[in-house]
């Protein structure tokens, strides 16, 4: 018999994490000494020891542990458990191998450049979005802007107030200038039951946007300059080995009347 310190020694394992093991049940010591409180441990609780620790290096968690000593589980709830624990440590790897890609990335980048990229990109988990929205083929980009402002005037008096910033979605699968297939969609909790007409005679339609990853930028500055955020935004996801996979977006996050000019989100969803 050995003393907990002893058999901390001989198992390479902490007093403390005995003692944790000990308190839920997965060791209890093989006595305890009802005078002194001192806890006792046999040699032959070393291989049951082991088990604890090679369960556990498997990502297992105690309770999942403790239900595998205690055959609380079938061989094929156990061949269950640990394929899903195998799925869950390939997804972490594959994400920390995209990271691993991206440190690389960001270092060439300071390397090419001697700084710091004035344009970050990050990958988001987009949220489906249930919007009102307004679509229309434009002939000149600034016609957005009196779309968003068209909008605006039908859905403020209605007492409609957009839960988040309105944004564009670009449907055309290739950019025309002039004939821009736009649609303009300013999210909402709920679906509506009625939503008028704009005072420019456009018409609302009601649908919810799809959610999923995209590459996403932050543009400050004026409109005129978006086409170098897009360029970031796509060598950003060419160096990660992705593709565009649907419309661009852009979310008009400070409008461009305010005095320190405007602020816009683009996000490209990617694959």
């Amino acid at each position: 018999m050995y003393r907990i310190g002893e058999f901390s020694t001989i198992s390479r394992v902490p007093v403390s994490a005995l003692r944790y093991y000990g308190d839920r049940g997965l060791l209890p010591p093989d006595s305890i000494d009802p005078d002194t409180g001192y806890r006792y441990y046999a040699v032959t609780q070393l291989p049951r020891l082991n088990r604890i620790l090679a369960l556990k290096d498997l990502g297992l968690s105690l309770d999942e542990i403790t239900a595998i000593l205690n055959d609380e589980l079938s061989a094929a709830e156990l061949r269950g458990m640990l394929r899903l624990k195998q799925a869950e440590i390939s997804q972490l790897v594959t994400e920390e191998q995209a990271r691993l890609s991206r440190v690389e990335n960001r270092l060439r980048l300071i390397e090419s450049e001697g700084m710091m990229p004035s344009h970050d990109v990050v990958l988001k988990e987009m949220e489906p979005q249930r919007v009102v929205s307004l679509r229309e083929v434009l002939a000149d980009p600034r016609d957005v802007g009196t779309m968003i402002g068209d909008g605006y005037a039908a859905l403020m008096p209605a007492g409609i107030m957009p839960i988040a910033p309105c944004f564009s979605v670009y449907h055309d699968p290739e950019f025309k200038p002039t004939e821009l297939d736009v649609e303009v969609a300013f999210p909402v909790a709920t679906q509506l039951e009625a939503v008028p007409d704009t005072p420019g005679g456009r018409s609302f339609v009601q649908r919810s946007i799809p959610g999923g990853k995209a590459a996403v930028i932050i543009h400050d500055g004026p409109y005129d300059t978006l086409h170098e955020s897009y360029a970031a935004i796509g060598n950003w996801i060419s160096d990660n080995e992705l593709r565009i996979a649907g419309p661009a977006q852009e979310a008009y996050l400070i409008a461009p009347d305010d005095p320190g000019g405007p602020i816009t989100e683009i996000r490209l969803p990617v694959a």
